[in-house]
């Protein structure tokens, strides 16, 4: 089986239809911070507010100031609309594509941590990098779901399709495998957000379960310049054509 590790967006759709279900590796892992998080949203505090969301004006905050345990919730690869999630096209795909997105693909939040795509969400927003009261979120993710996660992992193949950032919420112990895009012999950064988001993309419609699968699958724009191993890490370069 094929597990993808993948990166939350800033940008996030608002609304949904669902209320809160249990978060993989169970929601009261999480009270702590997310009781913290609801603390600043509720609190009034306007200056808090900013700083926690990363906005210089409080009418920007104003869409996320919600009590995230009965706000409106929705599965988390729906939730996020950023560059990577918009090549992804989730809602154009079919629906074993949608199943498989949900089951295999495991976000890195900046509030919730490690979820699966099928898990609800609520609308929130916190800046990268930022606390959350006292709690710096990758800190307390990596010691509260690192070994939770190694044996999640441990019996699958692994595609970590994350931004470098998430290393600091969860380091793989055991072999896996990532991607570098090259345009023109360089590495690019927006396009690498992309191609994520396309990558993920041909796996769920292609319903890839391994990595021995994943290697065979032709992307357009996509060709193969080289492919390296260091340590327990399989790099795969690739060169955009495009």
């Amino acid at each position: 089986m094929l597990k993808i590790l993948f990166s939350p967006s800033e940008g996030k759709n608002n609304g949904g239809n669902t209320k809160q279900r249990e978060l993989f590796g169970a929601l009261d892992a999480r009270k702590e911070i997310l009781d913290a998080y609801n603390s600043i949203v509720l609190s009034g505090d306007e200056e808090k507010i900013k700083k926690l969301f990363g906005f210089k004006k409080f009418s920007e905050c104003e869409p996320y100031i919600n009590d995230i345990y009965n706000a409106p919730h929705m599965a988390a690869i729906e939730r996020y609309s950023g560059v990577a999630y918009e090549y992804l096209q989730y809602g154009e795909l079919n629906a074993e594509a949608q199943t498989f997105l949900q089951e295999h693909t495991l976000i890195f939040s900046n509030l919730y941590g490690p979820i699966l795509g099928g898990d609800t969400i609520a609308n929130y927003k916190v800046k990268q990098g930022n606390s959350i009261s006292e709690i710096a979120p990758d800190k307390f993710y990596k010691e509260r779901f690192s070994y939770q996660l190694d044996l999640y992992l441990g019996s699958v193949d692994v595609l970590d399709l994350r931004a470098g950032y998430y290393d600091k919420f969860y380091k793989c112990s055991q072999p896996y495998t990532t991607l570098k895009f090259l345009k023109n012999g360089k590495t690019v950064s927006h396009w690498a957000k992309a191609y994520r988001g396309i990558v993920l993309r041909e796996i769920a419609k292609n319903n890839i379960q391994s990595i021995e699968e994943f290697a065979t699958l032709e992307i357009q724009n996509l060709s193969v310049h080289e492919v390296k191993k260091i340590k327990n890490k399989t790099e795969i370069v690739y060169n955009i054509m495009e």
